[in-house]
């Protein structure tokens, strides 16, 4: 089932009751996240959108509802989940959402197309052209889009792009319009699509880094779609559990190399702490050295910098949904008055030759 998310605000501790959602309603916006995060992720990911849209939405009403692409491959848990709290993606498939948002996944394979859910995923990524105002793909999803409509493939990268990254505002629009012009952003990713081939394709670069390279970019298609490789959504500490989850497939002997540390993250205290438990590790692999991971303290200590820029870039996609749902209604009411002030005008008759020589 839907929720609704709404950010009225409150009279002293009361809060108002929430705005009934109005389909004729251009503030009143349907949005669906379609979580293709794995199923220690799932709950999570639902809580950073929510929390972010939530925190952006500023008097509008977004009913929220969670979606699942087929083929993902889920343990007995996330399938769990998902039979709980996730619609599929085909009861959607003859209605409009007016606004997406797909996240990513962990692949599994070295080219995207060979993954299990592409063809789902790319069917999708078509829907969305003709049955929303805006699509968000985040990381891999952004990877598989560009991929899907241009052909743009991404490139591996020789270090996990892992940290906390300083990115510049190169391109007015409206998504970044109350966006300082130097932002921080997170990223956590192994592979990364040129910026050049993205502006040869038509694409517009919003914010970019020189450690990072593109961080969110655009294209205007039916649908707006908008592109991160980084992770506006996150939480604080989200960074800080990832590197704890590599530490831990180190430790397993699932991965061969120990992670390197979150880049412009962490503290120099808890740098160091970190870097003696990785000498620790790598002389002694062994997976219960993973308790002596300072989890508590670090997760204290942790910061989100990009959190500001997150809600407004975020608020500023709800007001471009509102703006072209307003649009779409009047188009729409604008073609019902036509039809019904056809059907309610009837030609007038010639009167017949009877009722003529009658008169």
């Amino acid at each position: 089932m839907p929720i609704c998310l709404d950010s009225s605000p409150s009279v002293g501790n009361v809060t108002q009751a929430p705005v009934a959602f109005r389909e004729s309603d251009p503030n009143c916006l349907d949005i669906g996240l379609v979580n293709n995060m794995p199923a220690a992720a799932l709950e999570s990911t639902e809580r950073q959108f929510r929390a972010c849209l939530l925190e952006a939405a500023d008097r509008v009403v977004v009913r929220f509802f969670l979606i699942a692409l087929p083929n993902i491959q889920r343990d007995a848990e996330g399938r769990r989940r998902l039979d709980e709290h996730y619609l599929g993606i085909r009861e959607f498939w003859d209605r409009r959402l007016d606004g997406l948002i797909v996240t990513g996944t962990e692949p599994r394979k070295a080219n995207l197309r060979d993954e299990l859910y592409w063809d789902n995923l790319t069917g999708l990524l078509d829907w969305a052209n003709d049955h929303t105002h805006s699509t968000v793909c985040s990381c891999l999803a952004a990877h598989a889009a560009v991929l899907h409509i241009d052909g743009i493939a991404r490139h591996r990268l020789a270090h996990k792009r892992f940290g906390v990254f300083e990115c510049v505002k190169v391109s007015d629009h409206r998504l970044t319009a109350d966006v300082p012009v130097r932002i921080n952003m997170p990223h956590s990713r192994w592979n990364e699509i040129p910026e050049k081939e993205l502006v040869l394709s038509g694409y517009r670069i919003l914010t970019r880094s020189n450690f990072a390279g593109a961080d969110a970019f655009i294209k205007q298609r039916k649908s707006l779609f908008v592109f991160f490789q980084g992770h506006p959504e996150y939480e604080a500490g989200t960074l800080l559990l990832e590197y704890r989850r590599d530490i831990g497939r180190f430790l397993r002997g699932e991965t061969d190399a120990y992670p390197d540390l979150p880049t412009g993250y962490l503290g120099q205290d808890m740098v160091a702490e970190l870097s003696a438990l990785r000498e620790h590790a790598v002389a002694d692999r062994r997976e219960v050295l993973l308790a002596q991971f300072p989890l508590p303290l670090a997760l204290r200590r942790v910061r989100d910098p990009w959190r500001a820029s997150a809600v407004r870039i975020y608020r500023g996609w709800l007001q471009y949904l509102c703006e072209r749902k307003s649009q779409w209604l009047a188009t729409r009411y604008n073609r019902e008055f036509l039809r019904s002030s056809k059907l309610a005008v009837t030609p007038a008759r010639e009167p017949s030759a009877h009722s003529a020589k009658a008169e």
